[in-house]
């Protein structure tokens, strides 16, 4: 694959994601409206979270780690290894339909486990909406699974677009209860209509987002058929992988556990308070928040780049390797600095903006967490990388050792989020994560360079350095001009920007940060500018011309 088709799936990727997570702001601020932040908000967070847990740990561990590279050696068989890889997808889809049934049976326990504080009223209506949604396992792995198969193949567009699907039917569905129930039903009010058609909708999307990929690989030549027994055929080396990334993926559910337990604590005692602040919801929309560039950016790269670093690792080729760690340490660097920045800097407005049915309060709540955890963006960009190179390699054990720790410094954190007052949990949380991601991407990172040697990793210093300069250039006259809209924008009866107010803020703020960040690091010499802004000023030439 060259550094063009990289670039063209990369964008392709993007481009996929971007329509993928407007459409889950939609879905997320109809939801809101719908539902409201409250404690029946929280509910159906918790159970909508469970199966999204096990979706988010799937395709960045277990089917990853395994699937990839043995499909990609697959390539080498007589056959084009259809049958190899029809048994692999035979024994997966087994394995997450036993798991799907089992984590579905225990629905009830796993709410009591998620949750804290709840009276009985919000942990029946949790249960209920938890046996409707976590049957999404199963449709989750599917999707994985089938969107893994294509990226071996190099089609990695229908992967990155198939959620978009999921979000339109769900939305369809918020705007169907809306007209069908009103909004903003209290706990104890929610009838079996309700609960089905909000959460069915939302495993139904799902559901169609996982159907949907069998367009594409009928395509591509690719038809599945069950094949069943693994004696003989190599995948004595994927159960050794999915051994340790399953122990991994037990590891990091027990974090989540607590993490979940501390933001639904923090939730109720915000709501026997009757302040303003971050709960489990709060802290849920602040992830999605976070997740954006981080799929948009990282994700999109690394997804291209692991397929090829898989061959590369196959066939020895460790310089390839290391010559793809670099580009994903770099290049990411160039928009993620000046956007953690922008975070910090217009992080309020943006979550006013993006969400319109919160008050301003509560804007202001969710924004203080998505600012502690983009402070770690690009270090959780780092661990997924690394996480990548020991997966090519079809080694798990070493990510399950950087999950530990992961685990054990969020924990801490968490512990400590626990004991300070309630509408400081979310960020402590937030800050937790950053350090914990930090921490073990530096690890990794030490760990990498025994196995590959030099990782370049003074050239990478360097230019993070340069785009952090620039990004910290960038932020000054932005603060300003910040600053000198609040004085003349119009505000609410509480002195509060309005959303169209938010609106111009934040799109005034961004034009000005970003092109100073990057023209402020094109003139410090960071070549990945030149590049990224490469096609933009062809175009511009072409046109003069």
């Amino acid at each position: 694959m060259t550094d063009v088709s990289l670039a063209r799936n990369s964008a392709l990727m993007a481009l996929g994601t971007v329509v993928s997570r407007l459409l889950g702001f939609v879905r997320t601020s109809t939801l809101t409206g719908v539902v409201g932040i409250g404690l029946a908000a929280d509910t159906f967070d918790v159970a909508n979270t469970l199966p999204n847990q096990f979706y988010l740990l799937l395709a960045g561990g277990v089917l990853n780690a395994v699937l990839v590279p043995q499909i990609t050696k697959a390539a080498t068989h007589d056959d084009g290894g259809h049958e190899f890889v029809n048994r692999l997808l035979t024994i997966s889809f087994a394995i997450i339909a036993g798991a799907t049934v089992l984590v579905t049976a225990l629905a009830p326990v796993l709410v009591r486990l998620f949750s804290q504080g709840w009276n009985e009223e919000a942990l029946g209506l949790a249960t209920a909406f938890a046996f409707i949604c976590l049957p999404q396992v199963l449709l989750y792995g599917v999707y994985t699974l089938l969107g893994q198969v294509l990226n071996a193949r190099g089609h990695f567009a229908a992967y990155m677009w198939a959620p978009a699907v999921a979000n339109v039917v769900a939305i369809a569905g918020l705007v169907v209860f809306r007209f069908a129930f009103g909004k903003q039903v209290p706990v104890g009010e929610w009838t079996p209509s309700m609960i089905w058609l909000l959460a069915g909708t939302a495993t139904l999307g799902v559901a169609a987002q996982a159907l949907v990929l069998v367009i594409p690989l009928r395509r591509i030549g690719f038809r599945y058929r069950p094949v069943w027994g693994v004696r003989g055929y190599g995948l004595g080396s994927a159960s050794r992988v999915a051994l340790w990334t399953f122990a991994a993926i037990g590891v990091s559910q027990l974090g989540f556990i607590v993490t979940s337990k501390v933001m639904t604590r923090a939730g109720d005692l915000l709501h026997r308070a009757g302040e303003v602040g971050a709960g489990k919801a709060a802290y849920g929309v602040a992830f999605l928040l976070f997740m954006l560039p981080h799929s948009l950016i990282t994700l999109s790269l690394v997804t291209a780049l692991f397929t090829r670093m898989s061959q590369a690792a196959h066939a020895g080729r460790t310089s390839e390797i290391v010559d793809d760690v670099a580009r994903g340490l770099k290049m990411p660097a160039v928009v993620l600095l000046p956007a953690t920045v922008a975070a910090v800097v217009l992080g309020a407005p943006a979550v006013r903006v993006a969400f319109p049915g919160n008050s301003p309060d509560e804007a202001s709540a969710i924004a203080g967490v998505m600012i502690a955890m983009m402070l770690g963006i690009l270090p959780f960009g780092w661990l997924y990388l690394v996480q990548r190179v020991y997966y090519a390699y079809e080694d798990a054990k070493t990510p399950f050792y950087l999950q530990v720790v992961v685990t054990v410094v969020a924990t801490v954190a968490n512990l400590v989020a626990a004991v300070v007052p309630p509408d400081r949990t979310g960020v402590v949380v937030g800050l937790g994560q950053t350090i914990s991601n930090t921490v073990a991407a530096v690890l990794g990172l030490w760990l990498l360079r025994r196995v590959l040697g030099s990782l370049h990793l003074r050239s990478t210093t360097q230019l993070y350095v340069r785009v952090a300069i620039a990004s910290v250039v960038a932020a000054l006259p932005t603060v300003l001009v910040v600053w000198l809209l609040h004085q003349v924008l119009p505000q609410d009866a509480d002195g509060q920007l309005t959303w169209a107010s938010s609106l111009v803020v934040v799109v005034v703020g961004l034009a000005v940060l970003f092109p100073v960040a990057l023209a402020v690091a094109h003139a410090l010499r960071v070549r990945e500018v030149a590049v990224l802004l490469d096609p933009v000023v062809r175009r511009v030439r072409a046109r003069r011309g």
